[in-house]
């Protein structure tokens, strides 16, 4: 069959070429009713808009980026964690869906690396403070979006999770289940993830009157994380539990705490941050904070694009809009310590001893 073409759409629909092009782009002062049937139209005859006309006409290319810039050092490594994946799986689908292709761009700090790639806008993860990748798109004009509260950095928009707010929640989790010297496994970056994590952490180890104990380490080391669990538990005031902000960590603790002969949950309660599925068959399954990747990555892309096509207010770089997003806790064994046994003697017969 051949492709349906903008005149088809027109013809089915009732209305002229102008009136399918606005309905379908977002344009004019169309009845509600009206933008509605041209798009129920072109959907039953699968119109899809010629990427080439729409460049030509918009001087849009249809392409967004997403990249990591914190862990510069390595390319492409953020696409190994579990939570970049399903980001990017959801902004991919988003992108697609409003005629958008995404390209997963390298973690670099040169910029002109990306002069070859002609973008309409970026989605920059986990900016640092004062990225110079981030001021560089700003200053080319291209709208940049983070997932991450921006710090320094001049944006578009933003969207994050209320970090604070989720650390919180479960050092009350850890000490409502016992434990009395609860560590943190945090970063060296300059992220507001890991900044603001870590100050939660501090903030309520002042409030309990708990002594900090807590190691930080490249992230985007895996070898680094291993060894920074490995100190943590060797320390002679070692913690009886432990939240670890990054993927691995899960992993390398359950690692350490049985080099070190402790058991969890019952000598060390652990938690960390992933969107990992193996967390929920390890021996014994771990407790998980997720971020909601898929509903931060669909958002992003959203009021990116919203960005490129000048959709709602003007942006600002003094205030640029931000959205949070909820956290999940996914509560496993290794957060809750088992109720004492209590041994039930069978009845004795009258007259026995």
């Amino acid at each position: 069959m051949e492709r349906a073409g903008i005149r088809d759409v027109a013809a089915a629909a009732g209305v002229s070429i102008t009136t399918v092009s606005d309905a379908l782009n977002g344009k004019g002062r169309l009845p509600d009713e009206t933008r509605s049937k041209v798009r129920e139209v072109a959907e039953r005859l699968g119109y899809r808009p010629s990427a080439a006309a729409r460049t030509l006409r918009t001087g849009r290319s249809g392409l967004i980026g997403l990249t990591v810039t914190t862990y510069g050092q390595e390319p492409f490594t953020f696409t190994e964690f579990a939570y970049f994946a399903e980001m990017a799986r959801a902004a991919t689908s988003a992108a697609l869906s409003r005629g958008y292709a995404l390209v997963v761009l390298p973690a670099t700090s040169r910029h002109d690396v990306w002069g070859n790639v002609a973008l309409d806008g970026t989605v920059v993860i986990d900016p640092p403070d004062h990225d110079p990748m981030v001021a560089e798109l700003y200053r080319q004009g291209l709208p940049v979006v983070s997932d991450g509260r921006p710090g320094n950095c001049p944006v578009t928009a933003w969207v994050d999770n209320d970090h604070a707010s989720a650390v919180l929640e479960i050092l009350d989790h850890l000490a409502a289940a016992g434990a009395r010297r609860i560590g943190l496994l945090t970063g060296t970056s300059t992220d507001t993830y890991t900044r603001l994590s870590t100050e939660a952490y501090l903030c309520w180890c002042r409030r309990v009157g708990q002594e900090p104990l807590y190691e930080e380490y490249p992230a985007h080391d895996p070898c680094a994380g291993a060894v920074a669990a490995d100190r943590l538990l060797a320390r002679p005031d070692r913690p009886d539990a432990v939240y670890g902000l990054f993927d691995p960590n899960g992993t390398d603790l359950l690692a350490a705490a049985r080099r070190y002969g402790l058991r969890v949950p019952e000598d060390l309660l652990l938690v960390c941050c992933s969107e990992s599925d193996v967390y929920a068959t390890t021996e014994p399954p771990i407790t998980t904070l997720s971020l909601k990747p898929q509903r931060i990555g669909t958002t992003v892309v959203n009021l990116l694009i919203d960005a490129i096509e000048g959709i709602g207010p003007a942006p600002t770089t003094d205030t640029p809009e931000g959205q949070l997003m909820p956290t999940e806790l996914i509560v496993r064994r290794s957060s809750q310590r088992r109720a004492p046994r209590t041994t039930v003697s069978a009845p004795r017969e009258p007259g026995e001893a």
